[in-house]
């Protein structure tokens, strides 16, 4: 086939663009470049299969695909909420022209949602049925809700058009080639102890999260798409979720760092539970995580470490 990927040259593009690629297909690589990174790629580039194109989403393009991999849109909060304008028009604008553009190749299509459809939830952990609890008007809305528009805008175009479309509910998903200024809690407590610097801790550190290693995050999206029927939204992330003052320590542990952990305000509207129920994908895909948090931890480690001896 030939697959289009938004948003390829991000942390988790990159790694389906790669994988794509290993399965024969050929690949579009399309990327703006505010947040992904042409060296995610560069490995790629010699590739007869793989084409990389300077583009955003929110502008109509015309190509000739096979299916369709939605993932563009900046992911942490440091980069959706410097521009939420923007992100909310990427998600928007961008689903829809990527649908339409999917519904003039006849193509398949698969939106990247988020574990943050649920907002900060009343249960856990979250299943596909939970409506999710949204603050529309709070400072992460542009991410929250323009991507529970997206999924709207995906579902009607798959009632209205018949169109081929799977939708998958990412959650925490870490690994190499995150952007290590991009605010995210793995990146940060990785950073900050191989530095030395104290641990953030944002709250009383009891708020917990569900970490999925990026290899297996991608082997559920390659799942999902190439299923057949599975239209309704799928849960993708690792179960087994973990406190945040849990994963600081055991990270200092990792490094051998002397961090300790320091406290600072919880941010507005920051969820306190982050666990997937992932019965559907398990039954629906053959699908669950295999890597563990300690060997995920550390592989993310090694990457991290080698990538600041680099840039020094």
């Amino acid at each position: 086939m030939k697959i289009l990927v938004t948003g390829g040259a991000g942390f988790l593009g990159s790694h389906l663009s790669e994988k794509l690629l290993e399965l024969g297909h050929e690949v579009i690589c399309l990327d703006n470049f505010y947040t992904g990174y042409k060296e995610n790629v560069y490995h790629l580039l010699d590739n007869k299969r793989f084409e990389l194109i300077r583009h955003d989403v929110t502008n109509p393009i015309a190509l000739q695909i096979d299916g369709v991999f939605n993932l563009a849109c900046p992911a942490s909060p440091v980069h959706y909420q410097t521009n939420p304008v923007q992100t909310l028009k990427t998600n928007v604008h961008g689903a829809i022209n990527m649908l339409d553009l999917a519904l003039s190749n006849g193509a398949r299509f698969l939106q990247a949602s988020t574990s943050e459809v649920y907002g900060d939830p009343e249960v856990n952990p979250q299943s596909e049925e939970y409506l999710g609890r949204v603050n529309p008007i709070g400072i992460r809305a542009c991410y929250d809700e323009g991507k529970r528009a997206a999924e709207s805008l995906v579902f009607d175009f798959h009632r209205q058009y018949n169109l081929d479309t799977r939708v998958a509910r990412i959650f925490n998903t870490y690994g190499p080639r995150m952007a290590l200024d991009d605010g995210r809690v793995v990146t940060n407590f990785i950073t900050q102890a191989i530095l030395g610097k104290p641990i953030t801790i944002y709250g009383d550190g009891s708020q917990t999260r569900s970490f999925c290693f990026v290899g297996d995050l991608i082997d559920g999206l390659i799942k999902l798409f190439f299923a057949d029927g599975v239209t309704q939204p799928i849960n993708l992330g690792n179960p087994e979720s973990i406190s945040m003052r849990k994963l600081g320590e055991e990270i200092i542990e990792l490094t051998e760092s002397r961090s300790v952990l320091e406290y600072k305000e919880l941010p507005s509207d920051d969820p306190k539970l982050r666990e997937p129920d992932i019965t559907k994908a398990k039954a629906l895909l053959d699908w669950s995580p295999k890597v563990s948090r300690g060997d995920g931890l550390r592989i993310t480690h090694e990457s991290i470490l080698n990538r600041m001896k680099l840039q020094n």
